[in-house]
């Protein structure tokens, strides 16, 4: 076992307690006693939205007490683990405390930066937009790739997504995308994501096989809830349809299903394509459309007290992160300077650490 073993399991005992008091575990329990009652209610499923907003936030609870309760009963555990060492003098059972305790400090400091997002909507599930930007075919191919990174992010954690739309380009990748991330803390946890993102590499579409920079954008908003108020006047939208395509621009659908809409006042333009009918297209692009208002609601909110505050609404900087793959490895976040040489594990969804350095980040330059 390390030197400092012993002091450094009652930092972590001491951290969790604090996890415990904000988290507020008892009252956690109370709230899903009581959605367990209303989930039993034989008449839960006359509201579909109602009822699948119970039983997503029952499902949330519940893996939060449980996820606390877990590293409590591992922190006691690793207390007696760490005297059977000692009372044995077992070099086995010392191994096995030590990758333990480094364990341990990973899954607490999880849970401690959750803590950190205190938000208005940072509780909100997420809706993401992936958009080609500068670099042609590159940039298209990009989009893709990082839409892939997220959904894979997604999936490593058990979190449901649903693709509403994606526009292909003509030769490879995509235009853009947009995507729900459907759990609880979604918005909170991946805000951060939210700017351009930029890649290096062997363009595999130049024939002379030179270095091509494309570049491509987050966008990340937080999914609309009935209490929210946002005014939508039907005169002020105008709703295309169309047919959906796939890759190469190929009709995946013989009917005019597809929906787009226009906000003419804020130019923002949603589409959905991938319900089965025209209605339900519509209905989902009427969800998007009013997550975009609401964000953009809350950034000219911000903007007006960064003016009463005098810091001309300074914001983080467009470019957030910068992905190599040539002449060597290397993804690094431009905010947080936190960066890697696993260029594969990253694109296959692996950015943990990055999101939790993007936490980090935003809560000191709020305090600051």
């Amino acid at each position: 076992m390390s030197a400092d073993f012993d002091a450094e399991l009652a930092e972590l005992a001491t951290t969790l307690r604090s996890i415990e008091a904000v988290i507020d575990v008892e009252s956690l329990k109370r709230e899903a006693a009581e959605l367990e009652r209303q989930a039993g209610a034989p008449d839960l499923w006359n509201d579909q939205e109602n009822a699948q907003r119970v039983n997503s936030r029952h499902s949330f609870v519940q893996n939060e007490i449980k996820r606390v309760e877990e590293l409590r009963r591992r922190v006691d555990d690793l207390a007696v683990l760490r005297e059977l060492a000692v009372a044995e003098d077992d070099d086995g059972v010392r191994k096995e405390a030590d990758t333990e305790l480094a364990s341990l400090t990973r899954s607490i400091g999880e849970l401690e930066v959750r803590t950190l997002l205190s938000g208005e909507y940072d509780s909100r599930e997420a809706l993401i937009t992936v958009k080609a930007e500068a670099g042609g075919v590159d940039a298209a191919d990009w989009a893709q790739m990082l839409m892939r990174m997220y959904l894979r992010w997604a999936e490593r954690h058990g979190y449901e997504t649903d693709v509403y739309d994606t526009s292909y380009a003509e030769e490879a990748g995509i235009k853009s995308a947009t995507f729900a991330v459907k759990t609880p803390y979604a918005y909170g946890t991946l805000a951060g994501e939210h700017g351009t993102h930029r890649l290096v590499r062997i363009s595999p579409f130049d024939n002379q096989g030179r270095r091509q920079t494309s570049f491509a954008g987050i966008d990340i908003v937080p999914v609309v809830e009935s209490s929210d108020e946002i005014d939508i006047d039907e005169s002020e939208l105008r709703i295309d349809v169309y047919r959906s395509s796939g890759p190469g621009g190929q009709g995946v659908n013989t009917t005019d299903s597809a929906v787009r809409i226009t906000h003419l006042p804020t130019g923002i333009v949603v589409s959905c394509q991938n319900e089965r009918s025209q209605l339900q297209n519509r209905a989902t692009a009427m969800v998007v459309l009013t997550a975009k208002l609401l964000e953009r609601q809350r950034q000219e909110a911000t903007a007006r007290m960064d003016a009463l505050r005098g810091d001309g609404g300074n914001s983080w900087g467009n470019q957030i992160r910068s992905y190599v793959l040539h002449p060597y490895q290397m993804v690094k976040d431009l905010r947080t300077e936190f960066e890697t040489g696993n260029t594969g594990a990253v694109l296959d969804g692996d950015i943990d650490d990055f999101i939790e350095a993007e936490i980090r980040w935003r809560r000191q330059q709020e305090s600051s």
